[in-house]
């Protein structure tokens, strides 16, 4: 049984004070009402990330995550923050090639493939995006976008590390805009996602490896994306800044 997760990605919000308590609020509320197995992310930025890993000793369920990670292990990188560095203050995970991180910051396939090197060689656990553009999608190149994002950032390690990934679709078309992908869209996409790990490794890895959705999933749609054969989880943007609604969504998997 491959492991349910759902993980907060905060972003660039919330100070110091505002992520300690919408984190306080969150860890009491998933204790009092996550009933499943699911396990709990919450992605904070790296002023958190040290005290959320002191709230969260002794919780079950709820573990935390960096944003990114650069790629050296040490150097003179002014204004980055390594896998040691986030390692040392107990986080577990690490979101790598978020849509943002590609589009904003030009991070490419061949960068992100080092930063997964560096992210397992310090152990902590990648989750690792992919995902099409509109332009992407309309022009009915996703799979091959989908392919090679996997081809040229994840499929050089072997399955023993790669077992240590976590996987989440991003149709960048439908994050912050409100729109969703309908269940059927994003079932299409976890199924070919788990095809290509099959593909590469056997269908064992594949059967294991957990495939998070990452499109404007809210407490309304939760329930139905979840319940797709090959939707494990999501990665949860806007509705993680809400203790009650990213507890809902938690609570899908109930």
């Amino acid at each position: 049984m491959r492991k349910k997760i759902v993980a907060g990605n905060w972003k660039m919000n919330l100070d110091y004070n505002e992520g300690l308590s919408l984190f306080s609020e969150v860890l009491n509320m998933v204790k009092d009402e996550a009933t499943g197995t699911q396990e709990v992310v919450v992605c904070s930025p790296f002023i958190h990330l040290h005290s959320l890993t002191h709230l969260a000793k002794g919780s079950a369920k709820v573990s935390v995550g960096a944003q990114n990670a650069h790629q050296a292990e040490s150097g003179a990188y002014t204004g980055e923050v390594s896998a040691k560095q986030i390692k040392s203050v107990g986080a577990a995970y690490v979101i790598l090639g978020h849509s943002e991180r590609r589009q904003y910051f030009g991070e490419t396939n061949e960068l992100l493939a080092k930063k997964t090197d560096t992210v397992l060689a310090n152990d902590l656990k990648p989750i690792f995006c992919i995902g099409e553009t509109l332009q992407q999608r309309e022009s009915n190149t996703h799979f091959e976008v989908i392919k090679s994002q996997l081809a040229e950032g994840v499929f050089h390690l072997d399955a023993a590390q790669f077992s240590k990934l976590v996987i989440a679709y991003e149709p960048v078309w439908a994050i912050g805009t409100g729109v969703t992908a309908t269940s059927a869209q994003a079932q299409e996409i976890h199924a070919f996602i788990r095809k290509e790990i099959a593909a590469k490794y056997d269908q064992s890895v594949a059967d294991a490896t957990t495939i998070l959705y990452g499109g404007s999933c809210n407490p309304k749609n939760a329930a139905e994306l979840f319940a797709q054969a090959d939707i494990d989880g999501g990665l949860i943007g806007g509705a993680s800044l809400k203790s009650r609604d990213f507890t809902d969504i938690v609570k899908a998997f109930n």
